[in-house]
């Protein structure tokens, strides 16, 4: 990813350690994160910050107290879950599987995907409108370029397995792309192998650039 990049990244990071993403969002976090363990420490350092502002907010009643206690002693160590977490990543990682959090989303792994197609070189399986946002996964043969467009919303983008690259610069397996109608852009796959991709949009996507460039992306 291009260093213009990380601060939007970040944002999305710090909504995601704050609890407040839409769920399709969340779960694209998450597996992010199995992709590219050491981008937890970001997450970490959010929950932190959260915390400490925490501490300076006036204490309020627990509604359910004994009920409540009785959960957190009933929940697994942290530094246990995070052990277990990262022997998992490290494992799809060498797989090339799906990381879990996206398979227990979706409930298929990348070779059972019922792909359908949308157009030539490039196919889709939409999950539906999920928590308001779109959710989708694309499979683009190599070489293919996405029409060129911009956004009427937001859109987030994770790398399962190839690359795609635009005028930010390059996207690889566990990279994630954050667009808006600030951005005009062209995503090509990258040349040897199929760019597989998770999307979450909340609005649809406008097509820009020339008739003849349309038509001919169009055409793939």
């Amino acid at each position: 990813m291009t260093t213009s990049e990380f601060d939007t990244v970040d944002t999305l990071m710090a909504h995601y350690a704050a609890g407040i993403l839409p769920e399709p969002a969340r779960v694209l976090v998450a597996a992010h994160l199995e992709l590219k363990p050491s981008n937890r420490q970001t997450v970490a350092a959010f929950e932190t910050a959260a915390g400490d502002l925490m501490e300076t907010l006036d204490p309020a009643p627990i509604s359910d107290p004994e009920n409540r206690i009785a959960t957190i002693l009933s929940s697994a160590p942290l530094q246990h879950a995070a052990d277990t977490a990262q022997r998992h990543a490290e494992t799809e990682a060498e797989t090339d599987a799906w990381p879990r959090a996206l398979r227990d989303f979706a409930g298929f792994d990348r070779d059972d995907v019922p792909w359908r197609w949308k157009l030539p070189g490039l196919k889709e399986y939409t999950l539906g409108k999920i928590d308001g946002c779109d959710v989708s996964f694309y499979r683009i043969r190599p070489g293919r370029a996405i029409p060129e467009h911009t956004h009427e919303g937001f859109e987030l983008s994770l790398v399962l397995h190839g690359a795609f690259s635009d005028v930010r610069g390059r996207f690889g397996r566990g990279d994630i792309s954050v667009a808006d109608d600030s951005l005009d852009h062209r995503p090509v796959a990258e040349s040897g192998e199929h760019c597989i991709v998770f999307a979450v949009t909340d609005a649809p996507v406008k097509l820009r650039g020339s008739l003849g460039r349309r038509l001919s992306d169009l055409i793939g």
